[in-house]
């Protein structure tokens, strides 16, 4: 099996400049977890996941090691999300995105993903966006055909 016969196709992107409000509204109503960033002229540019949403609200790494997860104020933390939401994708995201070519097979893909940690790759050809594929789009795609 191929990327191009299990990734998701017609991908809603948005742009570096739309402000994460836009980015989660729009990943809650479409249920996913990630969204390609493209430029004016259609080219990936990045991809902003659910995790990259809430990163901005923990402190650095070099705050976090020296921190004790129980003396965190975490009520002060999610004050910070309304803010937060009024920073822009570009902020945010991956550049330059790991990608997959269509006729890879999937469990090339799954191997990136095992190996990069991610769960979300977007699909591109040419440095065009064609779709994302997800480590369930991946797990369903073998269950139904190997399952039933």
């Amino acid at each position: 099996m191929l990327v191009r016969d299990v990734m998701t196709s017609g991908v809603k992107a948005v742009k570096k400049e739309d402000t994460l409000r836009k980015v989660v509204v729009g990943m809650i109503q479409r249920h996913c977890g990630s969204v390609p960033v493209v430029d004016d002229a259609g080219a990936l540019v990045g991809i902003v996941t659910l995790r990259d949403v809430l990163l901005p609200l923990y402190p650095n790494y070099g705050e976090y090691i020296h921190d004790n997860v129980h003396a965190r104020d975490f009520e002060e933390m999610q004050e910070g999300y309304p803010k937060m939401l009024e920073m822009t994708a570009e902020e945010v995201m991956t550049a330059n995105p790991f990608t997959v070519a269509p006729d890879e097979p999937i469990l090339k893909a799954a191997s990136y993903m095992g190996l990069k940690n991610l769960r979300h790759i977007p699909v591109s050809e040419d440095g065009k966006l064609l779709g994302v594929i997800t480590i369930s789009d991946i797990n369903q795609a073998l269950f139904f055909n190997y399952a039933s």
